[in-house]
């Protein structure tokens, strides 16, 4: 599981693992234990937000893995809804009690819009505000990294209108099926490392037959197959689980996609997530 010790690294220098753990979905109350199974498996990534409920458990299991703090990669993310400076600085400081960290190595605005009007109205004042405290938590040594989450490439644009410190991260939804290519693009060449969250689109992609055929000729599973496919278009792949067996599994990815089958898999369009389309984020907007 080699892949657990390559990282990227970040315009400013700092070493993100290419594999994490997303947290989505996990109640809090299990997140101690989830990410405690994670790091003694060998991850060093973990990633969660405000809006998941479950900071306090994550830094729970962080503190209490037995490995030493610096080790780890801890993310979390500003509510969506928060679009004004006061209102960020004061969440920022929230988080770092609610997970009783001294600092968090990132930190991301979870959407350009609030949840309710997700791709709805203007919020770039806000997003310019969030991101100033954003950009002062850094500076200040509370956060190692920042970045953003869902922006398109307007969205970005924006923000760099002011900014003084350009996002270190673009945190959206990449899977077989789903591959904005041009966003892709776009984030490399302003040096913005793009992660990659429900590799596995939420489970939907595990249906598809062709994603199916293609993971048997490596003899891999179709969770393998899509999030090695993920960190070969050069992202930082974050599969969310609770379960140990999966986390391992999610883990054993050192083969090579051959250039003609990640073309077959860059090409697919899979964008139906059944019942997770009531998500703001696989709504299709």
């Amino acid at each position: 599981m080699t892949i657990l010790n390559e990282t990227y690294t970040l315009s400013n220098g700092v070493e993100i693992p290419k594999l994490g753990l997303g947290m989505w979905f996990i109640e809090d109350d299990k997140a101690a234990q989830a990410a405690r199974d994670a790091i003694e498996i060998g991850y060093r990534n973990i990633d969660t937000a405000q809006a998941y409920g479950n900071e306090r458990g994550v830094g729970e299991g962080v503190r209490t893995a037995g490995v030493a703090r610096q080790e780890l990669f801890i993310s979390t993310k500003l509510a969506a809804e928060i679009k004004d400076y006061d209102a960020a600085v004061a969440a920022i400081d929230g988080s770092l009690e609610t997970m009783g960290l001294d600092y968090i190595d990132l930190m991301l605005i979870h959407a350009p819009q609030p949840w309710d009007d997700f791709r709805g109205g203007d919020y770039a004042d806000g997003n310019r505000e969030a991101w100033r405290a954003l950009e002062d938590a850094f500076k200040a040594g509370k956060l190692r990294a920042i970045g953003v989450s869902n922006f398109l490439q307007e969205d970005l644009e924006n923000v760099f209108e002011t900014a003084t410190v350009t996002p270190h991260v673009n945190q959206v939804l990449v899977h077989v099926g789903n591959t904005p290519s041009e966003l892709l693009n776009y984030c490399v060449s302003k040096n913005i490392l793009v992660q990659a969250y429900s590799p596995i689109a939420h489970g939907e992609i595990l249906t598809n037959p062709q994603v199916a055929a293609i993971a048997e000729q490596y003899g891999v599973t179709v969770p393998q197959l899509s999030i090695r496919y993920t960190l070969q278009l050069g992202t930082q792949s974050l599969p969310k689980t609770a379960n140990p067996d999966h986390m391992r599994e999610n883990a054993q990815v050192d083969f090579e996609i051959s250039a003609a089958d990640m073309e077959k898999l860059r090409s697919l369009d899979a964008r139906d997530y059944g019942e997770h389309s009531v998500f703001p984020v696989y709504s299709g907007k």
